[in-house]
């Protein structure tokens, strides 16, 4: 199911993102790509659970 591949890539890039803070700081500039990056899997992943949630709502 494309839901659980996509909950599986945000966790992916949040751990990279986390890793990358700790090493190099909050506003390194791969800090801020993995952050945007990060941002649009969650709205993906926000955009289809809404798709979800109306194909199976009446």
């Amino acid at each position: 199911m494309k839901n659980d591949h996509l909950s599986k890539q945000i966790e992916k890039k949040r751990a990279d993102l986390i890793e990358v803070v700790r090493k190099e700081g909050l506003s390194s500039s791969l800090a801020i790509q993995y952050s945007q990056e990060l941002d649009r899997l969650l709205n993906q992943y926000l955009h289809l659970s809404m798709q979800n949630k109306s194909a199976i709502s009446p």
